[in-house]
């Protein structure tokens, strides 16, 4: 390691505040690329660096942060603008005996490069051009760190790399990811030399945050916001304080901070106030201040969770999904879920706005019934409605009220007429979504959810689900409940997911009720599929004598799915509760 580096581990070493921010807030420079403006106005660049050094910073950053984008539409482009970078700042660090470090954000989402490609490439330009010092920044997730940490230290053994996640408040990244838990990863790999955090959180928070975390004998690196940005016409405005901003910094220091700086909405004028605090403070031992998992202690008793203690000790379950009503009649509801309970059910799952039609919330009737009733709820949670804030908020009150069960799924899409005016929300993806359930549950909840996926067993291309599958496993999925077994070729698919999935497995069952009814789930519901041989068997018959059929059925498919399944998951149609019933009570007599 370099000697100018080595402050990093036995004072603070300053870096420099945000160049974006900085660089649009300059007068006609606020819809510029600010990375082209080492090609298009090397002096601007210039004189930024140059202020924050001025300000008191020994470390900078070269202006190149956004330039893995611009490398997968125009690689020839991007180089260029690292070499520019790297050129501007090294002239602007000189005088100052300052350390430059090559800064690469988040790598793109490209189909021809993995992350740690993006990121070996970049880092290729930076080397020839003299800079051997690297900070990854801003990372949603650890994608590709590790083997470019390898790679980079491979090349050049006296390489320096920071590594630096953005996490909001709660320490979850914009990927669902555990911020603690990638701390942890990486800070233990031999080829990172230091790691911490950056952007999305204002000081107050990231102090908060790093306060929780456990000793590492890696440096420790914060660079917070200046606070939280406010809209003024078309502008987005930070008004955090120089005074406040350093004096948060300098708690930072006491806490174990041993590399300090600034991200969106610093200026000079930050650093240096930050730089006059930090003048003389030693740096401190990170503050172990783990929150106890205490407080409701009830809600962490075995049996808080009664349908997860059933599957985990190896009891076959059973959940019936009931409709949520589309009006605020709620009677008709609540009796069916009584007789269900009553019938047998060790759960009841509720649809969130299925087909993309508005209900009413999962959620609260999950809660509801569970108070109300004694009913292990499981309610269904999509990614199309709600955004990262407005998906938290729901789980911190599902777990308040003892629900800790949940399916996780994409949801289906807004239906076409309805896209002018209602607009999908996709933060997630359902694995991203499962994974970030999950690190709450390591991180916030006194009782984790048992997290659901949802498993199409009707998909012509079934490697693809399994694919899909494994990988919400990875995010932190229990299990799956699949897609209605009609066919021979649903049922060999659920074989194979027994043979190659970990979790428990619900096999799905619809009771067809008429052939009016099979006819409209082949042709228009998603991942339904009816052999015309079953739709067949409907034809003609009245409503007697179709539920019949529908009882027969889905008790032949149960005996028929059960040895690749851990329960089953019932479908209840147009809310015919009393076929239900049927349905339970030849299952409870057939031991299904």
């Amino acid at each position: 390691m370099s000697g100018k580096t080595e402050r990093a581990e036995t004072a603070v070493l300053l870096f420099d505040g945000a160049m974006g921010t900085y660089y649009a807030s300059m007068p006609g420079r606020a819809e510029a690329r600010c990375e082209l403006a080492n090609l298009e106005r090397p002096q601007e660049v210039l004189a930024v660096h140059r202020a924050y050094l001025e300000a008191g910073c020994r470390a900078i950053r070269t202006n190149t942060f956004d330039v893995g984008g611009e490398l997968c539409a125009d690689p020839e482009t991007a180089r260029r603008i690292v070499e520019a970078g790297c050129r501007i700042a090294l002239e602007a660090a000189a005088p100052y005996d300052a350390v430059v470090f090559a800064d690469l954000g988040p790598a793109p989402r490209d189909e021809a490069r993995t992350p740690e490609e993006i990121y070996g490439l970049e880092a290729s330009w930076f080397l020839e051009a003299g800079v051997s010092h690297f900070v990854l920044e801003t990372l949603p997730t650890d994608d590709g760190v590790a083997a470019f940490a390898r790679t980079l230290k491979a090349r050049r053994p006296d390489a320096y790399l920071l590594v630096s996640f953005a996490v909001g408040a709660d320490g979850m990244t914009r990927e669902g990811m555990s911020g603690k838990a990638m701390y942890a990863r990486v800070g233990a790999l031999p080829e990172v030399d230091a790691v911490g955090f950056n952007c999305m959180s204002g000081p107050f928070h990231l102090l908060q945050y790093i306060r929780t975390l456990p000793p590492t004998a890696k440096p420790l690196s914060v660079m917070p916001n200046a606070g939280y940005p406010t809209v003024l016409g078309r502008r987005v405005v930070y008004h955090g304080k120089p005074a406040y901003f350093a004096e948060q910094l300098a708690e930072m220091a006491g806490a174990g901070a041993g590399i300090l700086g600034g991200c969106c909405g610093t200026t000079p004028d930050h650093i240096a106030a930050a730089a006059a605090a930090l003048a003389g403070v030693p740096v401190g031992k990170p503050a172990v201040r783990i929150r106890p998992r205490s407080g409701t202690a009830a809600a962490a008793e075995p049996g808080s969770n009664a349908f997860r203690d059933k599957l985990e000790t190896g009891r076959r379950v059973i959940a019936v999904e009931l409709d949520p009503p589309a009006d605020d009649r709620v009677s008709d509801f609540l009796d069916g879920v009584r007789t269900l309970r009553d019938a047998g059910a060790d759960a009841v799952t509720i649809s969130d706005c299925p087909i993309g039609r508005p209900r009413a919330d999962s959620s609260l009737l999950a809660c509801r019934i569970r108070r109300e009733l004694g009913v292990e709820p499981l309610p269904h949670m999509t990614c199309r409605d709600r955004n990262l804030n407005a998906t938290k908020a729901l789980l911190l009150g599902l777990a308040m009220e003892g629900v800790h069960n949940v399916l996780l799924v994409t949801g289906d899409p807004i239906p076409s007429e309805d896209r002018d005016e209602v607009k999908s929300v996709f933060n997630f993806n359902s694995r991203k979504l499962i994974r970030y359930v999950h690190a709450l549950g390591e991180t916030v909840l006194s009782v984790p959810f048992q997290i659901f996926g949802a498993l199409n067993v009707n998909a012509r291309n079934f490697d693809v689900q399994l694919r899909l599958a494994q990988e919400k496993e990875a995010a932190g999925a229990a299990g799956f409940l699949t897609q209605p077994v009609h066919s021979q070729m649903a049922a060999d698919n659920l074989q194979r997911a027994r043979e190659t999935l970990r979790g428990k497995l619900l096999g799905g069952i619809f009771p067809i009720v008429s052939y009016r009814n099979a006819c409209f789930l082949n042709n228009e519901v998603t991942g339904v599929y009816v052999p015309d041989e079953v739709a067949e068997l409907y034809r003609d018959k009245d409503r007697e004598a179709a539920e019949d059929l529908a009882v027969t059925l889905a008790l032949e498919t149960a005996a028929r799915i059960a040895p690749y399944t851990d329960g089953l998951y019932l479908m209840t149609p147009f809310r015919r509760v009393g076929l239900m019933t049927r349905i339970l009570d030849g299952l409870r007599r057939e031991n299904l």
